[in-house]
């Protein structure tokens, strides 16, 4: 089942705070450790709304950043060897 961003957002909150409870780190500490304030913390655990940086800050204190690299393959990923190829929208060769 196809899930909507706002859903996956929240999902991932949930598992974050997750981890965070089963290792026994509160909000506070986990705001000291990561430079994340705390009210950030909060609306992300309640919301699901965070920046990237913010979300990699936590994620490499809960650690979880190793699960970040598979979101992308530079090798795969490039399909332009230049902008001018972007703004024409004609692929390499």
């Amino acid at each position: 089942i196809l899930e909507t961003p706002n859903e996956v957002a929240e999902n991932i909150a949930k598992f974050f705070k997750m981890k965070r409870l089963e290792q026994n780190i509160t909000q506070k500490s986990l705001a000291e450790k990561s430079a994340v304030s705390l009210a950030v913390i909060k609306k992300f655990e309640h919301t699901g709304k965070v920046s990237v940086e913010s979300l990699l800050k936590l994620a490499l204190i809960l650690d979880l950043l190793p699960r970040f690299a598979n979101i992308y393959n530079i090798n795969e990923d490039i399909k332009y060897k230049s902008i001018d190829e972007i703004l024409s929208d004609k692929p390499r060769k």
